[in-house]
């Protein structure tokens, strides 16, 4: 009998999570099929649009922190050298 590596444990505890993914997908579909019930598929499709034009709102708002950060940053970290400010 030979030692288990941490190797083998791992791969032993990923067969097990994907094994029991692939099996609660299915059964989350058939218990959560409520949404194939609803009459009126409109409404559905207009939150649908609505959530998409916030999530690009969000995207586009984040872009532009990220890119004030940046540039705050680089004008902080890219101070003139003792030297230079005589």
């Amino acid at each position: 009998m030979t030692a288990s590596s941490l190797a083998d444990w791992a791969a032993f505890l990923s067969l097990g999570a994907a094994l029991s993914a692939a099996s609660a997908i299915p059964f989350l579909l058939w218990v959560d099929a409520d949404y194939l019930l609803v009459s009126d598929w409109q409404a559905v499709g207009d939150r649908v649009l609505v959530e998409a034009t916030n999530l690009r709102h969000a995207a586009q708002g984040a872009r532009r922190k990220a890119a004030v950060t940046v540039a705050a940053l680089l004008l902080l970290l890219s101070a003139p050298a003792p030297e230079a400010t005589r």
